[in-house]
Parts: structure tokens; sequence; C-alpha cells
């Protein structure tokens, strides 16, 4: 019979060719466009830093700020050394070291802005996917809040979805992405590493306490975490 195919081939290329063409391309078309087979053997890696709120409040400060704080403190440590060492006459003290001792060329008069707090957390946890890495939720001190992934890590995929939801990181996959029950908050940003998402003012986290990485081609969560 194989070889009955063999000679139809042989004997009907014109035909058979095309064919193997649009064949082709149509299971391309179903492992690439449809299933992303591709994705994964591909990693998405992403590395934001902690998130920057209205207010001016940060998660985390520049590196250079934290350089100049500690230059200033050391410059204004040196002038009090100088003038209060008891081991040195006042009459002998130049009055020109208290005058030219290095000082801060600019005093910022900015309020002070509220402390980046960490509201809730959760660990990732494996569903039809691996999973690992934090889930938390900053504040600071407003009504603004951002939700953030630390040491994360789970499979690449398509058509994945970071969604806050009522159900439980260990409830069936039907109970995820059920409409009213679910808040997105955008495309996962990347399968690896740290990022953010701002969280909509007006969500209940008492209500939406789960994260999940969520696959709506094919609605498969392929992690989640329980926030608390």
């Amino acid at each position: 019979m194989i070889r009955n195919a063999l000679d139809w081939v042989r004997n009907n290329l014109k035909i058979a060719l095309p064919v193997a063409v649009v064949l082709a391309g149509l299971v391309a078309f179903v492992a690439f466009g449809v299933f992303g087979i591709h994705t994964k053997f591909i990693d998405d890696e992403v590395s934001e830093s902690g998130p920057v709120f209205s207010s001016g409040a940060a998660a985390e400060l520049p590196p250079e700020v934290v350089d100049e704080a500690v230059t200033d403190e050391a410059a204004t440590d040196e002038v009090i050394d100088v003038v209060d060492d008891e081991d040195t006459p006042v009459e002998d003290t130049p009055i020109e070291v208290a005058v030219e001792a290095p000082m801060p060329e600019t005093v910022d008069t900015t309020p002070e802005v509220g402390a980046v707090v960490t509201l809730i957390e959760g660990s990732f946890v494996d569903r039809s996917h691996p999973g690992s890495g934090l889930a938390k939720v900053l504040n600071d001190g407003t009504e603004q809040r951002f939700l953030r992934f630390e040491n994360f890590e789970t499979d690449n995929g398509p058509d994945l979805f970071v969604y806050l939801t009522r159900a439980d990181a260990g409830a069936d996959a039907g109970a995820f992405g059920v409409d009213g029950d679910f808040v997105d908050l955008g495309r996962l940003k990347g399968n690896v590493g740290e990022q953010n998402y701002e969280i909509p003012i007006d969500v209940d986290l008492s209500e939406f306490d789960t994260v999940v990485v969520w696959c709506k081609r094919f609605s498969v969560a392929f992690t989640a975490a329980d926030l608390a």
C-alpha cells in the first residue's frame, strides 16, 4: 500500500507538491500560531525595579541617591568632629576650618513621602505548569497599590495574562477566568524575573486575594499565589 502511494506521488508531482506545501503550512500555523510551541523553549526575562508611586515614594532607592545621602552624612560628621574635638583648644582651632568645611550644596525642602510597605504577599505554587517566587502588594499610604513579582519563574506560553481572582490558588481551573470573578491586570510581562502591575483603586483585595497567571487561549492556570 505504501509502495502504491509512493508510485502515485511520483506520477502526480504537480498535484502532490502543492498539497504537501499547504499541509506543511497548516501544521506550522497550528503549532506556532495556535499552540505557540516555540514559547516553550524561549524565556521572556524581565527585571523591573520597584514601582514608583505618584507620591514620589519608591520601593527601591536608586544607587546614586543612596551614595549622595552617605556622602552628605559623612561631610556633616566631619564638621561636627572638628568643632567638638575636646583635645584641641578653641583658640588653636583655625576659624576657616569650621567655615569652609564641606557642606551639602543644596537643601532638599520636599516633604518626606510615605514609606513603601508590603500589605499582603504569597508564594507561587505549581498549577498546570511549575511556578515559584513571591507576589507582593505594595502601598505607600495612599490609595495607589502595585502588585510586584519577585524571584518569579514559570513556563512560557501563549496568551498569558495576570489576574486577581476570588478563587483560591488550589481551585479547579474552571473557577478562574469567570466573568465578574477576576480582575485583568494585563499581559504577563515575562515568565522569568521581577515585574510590576498597578492595581485599580476600586479593587477589594479582601475578595480578589489570589494571583493567577492565566492562559486565555486554552483556559489554563499556569501558576497561582494566595495573598495574605
